[in-house]
């Protein structure tokens, strides 16, 4: 019997039985980690005051910052917050120089080929954790479909959100939500919260019901890792680690009327500019920049978020993108073609400490100097999803009005 209940208190405090994280009534969240024969323990999370490191070739980056676990009895670790405002959340423990996910905690997210774990503050009704959250509304229905690709030659998987009631009929515009370098077609459902996103917006009628499309943005890719033929393969950022080493057949842009010729085709679309918006952050904020010069009369709403913006098919280029645009008349008469077809919206939002904030900000220029009409949102903080997920609440009340 002594013996049983050594085991037993000895239970209470391992990994299985240590709540992490708590959310106090105070606001504060508290972490907690077993890890008895511990020396130093950290969490690193997005919650934190920021660090700024340096990226060889693009400049400054906000990273999340890092705070220190003390430890309790029985082996336990815990830090506990300053009072956190609603929003979602990630972050990861490091236990004497080793990343972990909280082993408490059952919530994780991919972003590229790392995980971190995940949790929401929900302030009031309405706010960023209750909009990220799901709620007693009517849910819109999440596919992975394959479609083929003429001009890539080879099949593909994108993930399609059908917004709630589509199934009774009737016909829909169609949002092209493209992720950025490294992620997948995966990459806004989970990181983005897209479905919740959306399913939110429409209960509360602040946005249309519309399709939301979700492509995968690596032409030399089918599907996301593990999903595809190429067997399970480490992805990467801009690397060969994202799919074969092997050139694609064409460019995102290029092939990107596959998507909308498929979906028409297949989904009960408004085939018509009009019901047509496209949006993307980062390297997809490029690709909608290259789209809409290249069908400057296929979409009525842009939106570039933290834009990855080029001209000459490389991102990482020593010159600025204002001297990219100089003197450059094929540019200019890209331009030109596409606001003077008058789309409804063309819309650039960015953090003020994003280290594309300059390229962006050379864009605009030249939109302000050609007198060509566009909105603009600034937000705090870098190249982070807390930025995207706010950018894509606010794009979604502005299209198909």
């Amino acid at each position: 019997m002594c013996a049983f209940g050594g085991f037993a208190q000895e239970r209470l405090f391992d990994a299985s039985q240590v709540q992490s994280p708590v959310q106090n009534a105070d606001g504060t969240v508290t972490f907690n980690l077993y890890a008895p024969k511990a020396v130093k323990v950290e969490v690193t999370g997005d919650f934190l005051p920021t660090q700024e490191i340096q990226i060889p070739g693009y400049g400054k980056y906000d990273a999340p910052g890092v705070a220190q676990l003390k430890e309790g009895k029985n082996g336990v670790w815990s830090y506990t917050t300053d009072k956190l405002s609603s929003e979602l959340y990630s972050y990861n423990f490091t236990v004497d120089g080793m990343k972990y996910l909280d082993p408490s905690n059952i919530y994780i997210n991919r972003d590229i080929s790392s995980f971190t774990s995940i949790f929401i503050v929900k302030g009031q009704k309405g706010d960023k954790g209750d909009l990220y959250s799901v709620n007693e509304v009517p849910h819109g229905n999440v596919s992975k479909v394959w479609y083929d690709s003429p001009k890539l030659k080879m099949k593909r998987r994108m993930t399609v959100y059908t917004p709630a009631g589509y199934e009774k009929g009737g016909r829909y515009p169609v949002l092209y939500l493209l992720h950025g370098a490294g992620g997948d077609e995966e990459a806004w459902m989970t990181l983005g919260r897209a479905a919740q996103i959306m399913d939110n917006l429409i209960a509360q009628g602040k946005a249309k019901p519309m399709i939301i499309v979700m492509p995968n943005g690596n032409p030399n890719c089918q599907a996301a890792p593990g999903e595809w033929s190429w067997g399970m393969y480490t992805p990467g950022f801009r690397t060969a680690g994202t799919g074969p080493t092997a050139a694609p057949a064409a460019s995102m842009e290029e092939s990107f009327m596959d998507i909308v010729n498929y979906m028409d085709k297949n989904y009960r679309t408004i085939k018509t500019r009009s019901g047509r918006a496209v949006c993307g952050l980062s390297m997809g904020g490029g690709h909608t920049f290259g789209i809409s010069r290249l069908y400057p009369t296929k979409f009525d709403y842009y939106g570039l978020f933290s834009a990855g913006l080029h001209l000459r098919g490389n991102f990482n280029q020593n010159a600025s993108f204002a001297d990219q645009m100089k003197n450059n008349a094929p540019f200019d008469q890209q331009m030109k073609k596409l606001f003077g077809s008058s789309p409804k919206l063309y819309w650039i939002a960015i953090g003020n400490s994003d280290f594309l904030y300059n390229s962006n900000t050379d864009l605009r220029k030249y939109l302000d100097d050609h007198k060509y009409k566009y909105e603009y949102l600034e937000t705090d903080g870098g190249h982070i999803w807390r930025n995207w997920r706010i950018y894509l609440t606010e794009f979604a009340q502005k299209i198909f009005k």
